[in-house]
């Protein structure tokens, strides 16, 4: 039963999502698809999310005083700290624009641009499902 709420769900979302001219219809099994990237995407951004904060506290917890340390060990350990705080950002960002799309797909705004208003793209959103922009304006946005 579960199952077929699914489906229900998902052709519900196909037939409200816009498209561009030229495009077909949404269909719920594309829609299935985009809703199983995202997720798994929000699974293992989430896990890499804490492997990162968890490696990051460790080493923030060892300091950087350099008190009695070589100067390469001191610049080592700072490298690595920055690094992890890279992964650790890039990570939250991929998490929380899959839960935006996912919560966009529930309340029925997504694949509509955010800057124009006009439909992302049924091609876009399948290579990238957590585009919020069209590429006419993702790219106006980029050249800035």
């Amino acid at each position: 039963m579960a199952q077929q709420d699914g489906a229900v769900r998902d052709g519900r979302i196909a037939a409200s999502l816009p498209v561009r001219d030229g495009d077909e219809p949404w269909t719920a099994q594309e829609v299935a698809e985009v809703i199983g990237s995202l997720q798994a995407d929000v699974e293992r951004t989430g896990r890499n999310l804490a492997a990162a904060q968890d490696s990051l506290a460790d080493l923030m917890t060892e300091g950087s005083d350099g008190a009695g340390k070589d100067p390469v060990d001191v610049g080592s350990s700072q490298f690595e700290r920055d690094q992890e705080m890279t992964l650790a950002h890039n990570a939250q960002l991929v998490y929380d624009q899959s839960r935006l799309a996912l919560k966009m797909l529930d309340e029925g705004t997504y694949g509509t641009c955010e800057s124009c208003g006009r439909p992302i793209g049924k091609a876009r959103l399948q290579a990238f499902p957590r585009a919020t922009m069209c590429v006419r304006c993702k790219q106006r946005e980029e050249r800035r």
